[in-house]
């Protein structure tokens, strides 16, 4: 394969009968599939710019949505989509260098820094994966919506939930029963379906208990949509905060409180945030999956030889260009939802 490329003459470069400037035709249509998924792409995020920019609802903040580290829980602001982020991008270094072996006709070089690149792909696949979930879950305090109609997210320490005595017995559970089972799970399903009142928890069975709770710490109420009371960007801290938070959570009101998002609901700020995240994101995953799929194509084509035979190592070189291409859309996605 040539280290250089050639000095044609203007008859030979546009007389026909050759590609011009002796690109491939397999390199010309991936180049046309890149500009085209590229314009995709584009379309989704001007689509999103515009519905941020026509909304009414406080859009979420990347930091405050995107800060926990896996095992440490919260309190790490971005630093882990960074991480992710710079997995990626090392993984797009590791593909250059796989290029640039298949240049030299170095095999061995080809392989070993393939297997670099699909491996970074995997972990940012994983990362990924454990995002969505984190997203999807969501905080522990959920998003509440207070008795003024404002809505505010919840920042601070959750206490945690020690167990439920069951104070009135119910189909499964008698009287005195303590419950120190899914405890998280059972108390944030109850409070979305306005089942805690007054600090009394109806349990799936029927039965009713009290609730042993540790205090929370450092609870701070930031309104992300306006009522009659409290406005967007307002904070509300100590105990007041605490009065307002659990006055909306034992109210025994229905969707007073959101956890997670999904397509229909969102903690974090307006449904279209958590649509648009889904998709575009996912879009992009998907992208990412592709890609590390045909690198172990190509990787088990260079193990067995069958480039080398051939005498060039273009095929490296046109996944590369689309494992440049998904790394490159994930500067833009990670700018527009995270930073910006």
């Amino acid at each position: 394969m040539a280290s250089q490329s050639a000095n044609l003459d203007t008859e030979t470069l546009w007389g026909g009968k050759e590609s011009p400037f002796q690109t491939s035709y397999g390199k010309l249509m991936m180049w046309f599939f890149l500009v085209s998924d590229a314009l995709t792409f584009s379309g989704l995020l001007v689509a999103y710019g515009f519905t941020r920019h026509d909304t009414l609802e406080a859009w979420p903040i990347g930091e405050e949505t995107f800060n926990s580290l896996p095992g440490l829980g919260h309190g790490f602001p971005l630093i882990y989509v960074a991480l992710m982020t710079f997995i990626l991008i090392v993984s797009s270094v590791t593909m250059v260098l796989a290029v640039e072996a298949g240049h030299r006709m170095d095999k061995k070089g080809v392989v070993k820094w393939m297997i670099a690149t699909i491996i970074g792909g995997f972990f940012f696949l994983g990362s990924q994966a454990w995002e969505w979930s984190h997203f999807i879950h969501g905080s522990e305090f959920g998003k509440v919506e207070l008795a003024d109609g404002s809505q505010a997210i919840v920042k601070g320490h959750f206490g945690e939930i020690e167990s439920f005595t069951v104070t009135e017995a119910g189909t499964h559970h008698k009287k005195g029963d303590v419950i120190k089972e899914d405890l998280m799970h059972t108390f944030q399903h109850a409070a979305e379906k306005g089942h805690i009142n007054n600090g009394i928890i109806e349990l799936h069975d029927g039965s009713k208990a009290s609730i042993k709770k540790a205090k929370d710490d450092h609870l701070k109420l930031i309104i992300k949509k306006d009522g009659k009371s409290y406005t967007v960007g307002k904070e509300i801290e100590g105990k007041k905060a605490e009065d307002l938070y659990y006055s909306a959570i034992y109210s025994g009101e229905e969707n007073r409180v959101i956890y997670g998002a999904n397509l229909n609901k969102n903690e974090y700020g307006p449904q279209q945030y958590g649509q648009f995240f889904f998709f575009i994101t996912g879009f992009h995953g998907f992208h990412v999956f592709s890609g590390v799929l045909i690198n172990i194509l190509i990787l088990i084509g260079v193990m067995r030889g069958v480039y080398h035979k051939r005498g060039h190592y273009e095929m490296v070189e046109k996944t590369g260009l689309y494992w440049h291409f998904v790394d490159l859309v994930w500067v833009f996605v990670f700018t527009f939802f995270y930073l910006i």
